[in-house]
């Protein structure tokens, strides 16, 4: 079994030296980690993770529970959370809650059973005051709108901040009749609610009114709901002269829905939507959309766990995510 002396000896380095470099500490020159780093795997090393959990109290693990795998945003977040968290050495465990009370509490105390050393949790029904006192002060940050406790991080996504700068965009290209595609909002802040009011506030810095017949209200936030959107306002008769759906999913339901009774985006209408998925670039026409910085959004929040795990970090409190609107085909022609 090689041994971490033996990487010493093929590196010609102290152990100490690799010890610093495979826990990932300062103070070792970027030319001598490289060495360590090419006798590890010239020797073939392996480390003793549980030895080094049993020493530190540490396991080497996270946890990211969310809503929804299966909607494109989350499994983009995903990808992030565990590309930033390998830069630091740390393994992330994915958990689908399923946006269900029962499904959060279940996450929460997996991680615990589990010993996770920390969880970034997207809620989005529990009271988490109560639960997260009962859980107990384990490092933990909230992902998504929901406000977070006392004591506790919360990194959240630009809902209205984004939502108003994009409506405005609308207007900006000749629109008056902003229709917005939005699922059924639960109670207090959620992220339909608070996209809902940045599109109120762009509607009133222009002097508009938003208007009821314009709040098309779908259920599940998807493609095929997005689609009978536009036949049921186009059917109805609805003078809308732009769509703002509130994920570009459902934009691009809007869209094809559209496009069945023969209305052309943007000759005949503009459409918007929020996320910037991939597919949204590629799409025909291209989708306009609210950009939020994923990257950034996945750093910060992997930063601050491991920040709280270290014992580390300033007072608790909230960010938002910078965004873009990034504009393409489906705003532009008028």
């Amino acid at each position: 079994m090689v041994t971490m002396s033996d990487v010493a000896r093929l590196a010609g380095v102290s152990t100490m030296t690799v010890s610093n470099v495979v826990n990932d500490r300062s103070g070792v020159s970027d030319t001598v980690r490289e060495r360590v780093r090419r006798a590890i795997a010239e020797s073939g090393y392996r480390m003793n993770v549980s030895a080094r959990n049993l020493r530190s109290g540490a396991s080497g693990v996270i946890g990211l529970a969310v809503p929804e795998l299966n909607r494109p945003y989350f499994g983009a977040l995903a990808a992030r959370v565990t590309q930033w968290a390998r830069k630091h050495g740390y393994r992330v465990v994915v958990e689908e809650t399923g946006a269900r009370v029962e499904g959060e509490i279940a996450a929460i105390q997996l991680s615990h059973a589990l010993d996770y050393d920390g969880l970034l949790l997207s809620p989005v029904g529990l009271d988490l005051e109560r639960e997260l006192v009962r859980a107990g002060s384990r490092p933990l940050v909230v992902l998504g709108e929901r406000p977070a406790p006392s004591g506790y991080d919360h990194v959240a996504l630009p809902n209205s901040e984004g939502t108003e700068a994009v409506t405005r965009l609308l207007l900006e290209r000749g629109a008056r009749r902003v229709a917005l595609v939005r699922g059924r909002s639960g109670s207090g802040e959620d992220m339909l609610s608070l996209r809902h009011k940045g599109y109120r506030r762009a509607l009133d810095a222009a002097g508009l009114t938003a208007a009821p017949e314009l709040l098309l209200e779908i259920g599940p936030l998807d493609m095929a709901s997005g689609r009978e959107a536009a036949h049921r306002a186009l059917d109805s008769g609805l003078d809308a002269d732009a769509f703002f759906a509130v994920t570009d999913t459902v934009a691009f339901g809007v869209i094809r829905g559209l496009a069945d009774r023969g209305v052309r985006v943007p000759d005949d209408v503009l459409v918007a939507g929020f996320d910037d998925l991939e597919e949204s670039e590629y799409f025909v026409p291209s989708l306009t959309s609210v950009s939020p910085d994923l990257d950034w959004t996945a750093q910060h929040a992997v930063e601050l766990l491991l920040a709280r795990v270290r014992g580390e970090g300033g007072p608790s409190g909230r960010i938002v995510a910078p965004f873009d609107v990034v504009e393409r085909e489906s705003t532009r022609g008028r």
